[in-house]
């Protein structure tokens, strides 16, 4: 029943001459409605119409920031992420109470003046001079969308909005200037429809609710089409003042005014007395949602896979070739970002965290997975909860990834985890898993018998020397590579390395996607075999699922899909699959890997249902303790440590239990094989591709650790279980002997130089 008629308003010849009219007035009319006294208004007009013409003449309206939805692999919602909590929707979306009720409470002859109303402007003149203040405004709702444009091209900057939004004085006058001139513009370029629903859906109504689709939610947790009478009339009172009439905390200021807006309705003859009566008769009806914003929110514990994604986005140049473009891309929102995390897998990885290590324990428990051949991260979880309150233990460093992703300077060296990659290294020179080296405990290493890959040599004088040693005292004697990667003997990883080569292990390294955590490239120490060289959890379990994949590297992937706004499909990154090594290769690898969790150092947390391989990892002190391991269907690295500090892991209590000396298979093993136990329930297992691996052919050695396992086995499996997992926690004091003076130019070591178990 309402009078109002569709479309366009004034011609422009209309709204010329109504704006000539207004120019000559301007310094009155604007005085008038902003200051109590008039006694200057002829100084005014005249710099009012100057400033007029300088003016520019078209209105650029930026796109509305909307929510962002990060979505798991199967399409539930992970967090919904904004810098303004906002959801456009059409006009047919919204209902007709809604705009109805706008129309009369803020502008009753919308449809029927033009971008400026004189009527309402020489009304509110007279009403503010006969006042003495300011009891009226006059700007139609044309203008005041132009105002909501300012505010929305200002975003987070203060000035910017203080200046959209100036109420009197120059600035003040200046701002209804502009509004006045951009009204014009739009009011020949859009309909009167198209500019309420514009206007309704870029508006601020409380309580951070950005446009009548995000109001609803919030105050009715529902959709603004379904929007009754006395829920329309609430939220078209709201926009006058948000906070004066906020219904959450002040519910009788905002009946009040809700009741206003209703009369002004029955008014317009938008409805009959008795409907508004029976409005007014109801309860604000309130039904709160409250805006969960941010990867904080995020569900299954997965709040640091949540920011991995956003700096994806903030990082990557496929969101854009600038940085400006992508964060303005991500602060627009309105993306549905689908990704690669897998509940059941999420799930998994976060009570194995939580259960390996307490959150005010002294050390941290960080879990990630990679599905082989995909490079999918489907879980990436840590012991600490996501967030900013340290004193509940909360924390927003995400151990798992680089310092570019959120991580920390530099990462954390991965110890033994390291020696399968120089182990591949050898097998691509074509030496075989066979070919054994003997040595004592300790064993003193020529510099100048490693080389960079600027082929120089890393001594510059004959006798410098590097000394390397194993864990226990009985570690001596002849080992192949399969022992010695069961048992994590160093010097023959060392020896192994040498005769490999150095540049050729950091090169096979950097194509398995292992950098330091600050994304820099490997340097050419010697002592990267025994992982000395800081690095990430996630490169760690993907370089390993590069083995499961048979010898196929794909670079890490969190983002599967994203549709914008406007529901185009963006293009993500790929991972990009290369194969780095021989099937050959990583499949004996495997083969090796096996062993250490059948019979080596990570026998304890070896999988007893399906084919699992894995290497363990402890280093200096004790700092870092780590178990990376796979099978054909998933890769997870465990590292249990400090965060900003690295304290000592001996004489510590983690998650409830003692420990005299931590280790990879004793602390991070039990985390590993929960997290893969609990994300692979239900996935069929599958075997790795078999293949013979030669052994050493040494009988003496055969005999010698056949003989000291029978009398070894059973006396001190379950002490070694217990205790620490000593075999698997290869943590030499590697002596530099002279050589803490000597001169190493590029290649001089950094802390843990030569250190590793």
């Amino acid at each position: 029943m309402g009078r109002k008629r569709p479309g366009g308003g004034l011609s422009t010849t209309q709204q010329a001459a109504k704006f000539l009219g207004v120019s000559v007035l301007s310094g009155a009319v604007l005085a008038g409605l902003a200051l109590p006294a008039v006694g200057t208004l002829g100084l005014a007009a005249k710099g009012m119409v100057q400033t007029f013409d300088e003016i520019p003449s078209e209105l650029t309206r930026p796109p509305l920031s909307q929510s962002t939805l990060i979505l798991d692999v199967e399409g539930n919602k992970i967090a919904e992420v904004y810098s303004r909590y906002r959801t456009v929707i059409e006009a047919d979306e919204m209902g007709p109470y809604v705009r109805q009720a706008l129309v009369a409470v803020e502008d009753a002859r919308f449809y029927e003046h033009g971008a400026i109303d004189m009527k309402g402007i020489l009304r509110a003149l007279n009403r503010n001079v006969t006042s003495g203040g300011v009891q009226e405004g006059a700007s139609t709702l044309t203008q005041q969308y132009v105002k909501n444009v300012f505010v929305e091209q200002a975003g987070d900057d203060a000035e910017a909005v203080a200046e959209a939004t100036a109420q009197s004085g120059a600035e003040g006058m200046g701002r209804k200037i502009r509004e006045m001139k951009f009204a014009i513009q739009l009011e020949q370029e859009l309909t009167k429809d198209e500019i309420l629903t514009n206007y309704l859906n870029i508006t601020y109504f409380g309580q951070q609710a950005y446009g009548v689709e995000a109001a609803s939610q919030r105050y009715f947790s529902k959709s603004a089409a379904d929007l009754e009478l006395h829920e329309a009339a609430l939220l078209a009172g709201l926009v006058q003042s948000p906070s004066a009439y906020d219904p959450v905390n002040s519910p009788d200021k905002a009946v009040n005014r809700r009741n206003v807006v209703l009369e002004k309705m029955v008014e317009s003859e938008d409805i009959t007395r008795a409907e508004a009566d029976e409005a007014k008769a109801l309860d604000l009806g309130l039904d709160i949602s409250r805006p969960q914003n941010g990867c904080i929110t995020a569900v299954h514990d997965a709040g640091f896979f949540c920011d991995y994604v956003r700096k994806e986005i903030l990082n990557n140049p496929a969101f854009g070739e600038t940085e400006e473009e992508r964060s303005e891309l991500w602060r627009l929102g309105g993306l549905r970002v689908r990704t690669t995390l897998d509940p059941t897998a999420q799930a998994a990885a976060a009570q194995a965290a939580k259960d390996g290590a307490y959150a005010d324990d002294e050390v941290t428990a960080a879990v990630v997975q990679v599905q082989p051949g995909t490079g999918h991260i489907l879980s990436m979880a840590q012991s600490r909860p996501y967030g900013l309150d340290v004193t509940a233990h909360e924390t927003t460093l995400n151990l798992n990834v680089s310092n570019a992703m959120g991580g920390s300077t530099s990462g954390f060296q991965p110890g033994s985890t390291f020696k399968p990659i120089t182990a591949a290294a050898a097998l691509e020179k074509g030496i075989s898993p066979a070919h054994t080296y003997t040595s004592d405990r300790k064993e003193t290493f020529a510099m100048s018998d490693f080389r960079n890959c600027e082929n120089v040599s890393l001594g510059s004088a004959s006798d410098a020397e590097w000394s390397v040693q194993n864990e226990r005292e009985d570690m001596k004697g002849t080992w192949d590579m399969s022992e010695a990667l069961a048992q994590s003997v160093n010097t023959y990883f060392v020896d192994l390395e040498r005769e490999a080569g150095l540049c050729e292990t950091i090169t096979l390294a950097g194509a398995m996607g292992v950098t330091q955590g600050n994304d820099s490239s490997l340097p050419a120490h010697p002592s990267v075999t025994l992982g000395t060289t800081e690095t990430t959890p996630l490169m760690m379990a993907n370089a390993y699922a590069t083995f499961a994949n048979r010898g196929t590297y794909c670079k890490p992937v969190a983002i599967l899909s994203v549709t914008d706004s406007n529901g185009q499909e963006l293009d993500v990154p790929d991972a990009d699959c290369t194969q780095v090594m021989s099937e050959q290769t990583a499949d004996t690898v495997n083969m090796m890997l096996r062993g250490v969790v059948e019979d080596g150092t990570g026998q304890t947390a070896g999988l007893t249902d399906r084919e699992n391989a894995g290497k363990t990892g402890t280093t200096e002190n004790r700092q870092n303790v780590w178990f990376v391991g796979y099978t054909p269907e998933l890769a997870t690295a465990v590292r249990v440590g400090g965060d900003a500090t690295l304290p000592p892991m001996e004489n510590i209590t983690i998650a409830g239990k003692f420990w005299e000396k931590a280790g990879g298979g004793s602390v991070a093993g039990p985390i590993w094989r929960q997290a893969m136990t609990g994300a692979l329930a239900g996935v069929p297992a599958s075997t790795f591709h078999e293949v013979d691996v030669p052994r050493g052919n040494d009988d003496k050695k055969d005999d010698k650790k056949d003989d000291k396992k029978d009398d070894k086995k059973d006396d001190d499996r379950d002490r070694d279980r217990d205790r620490d997992d000593d075999r698997d926690d290869d943590t030499p004091d590697i002596d530099l002997g002279d050589w803490g003076d000597f001169d190493w130019g590029d290649n001089r070591p950094g802390n843990g130089w030569g250190r590793d178990r």
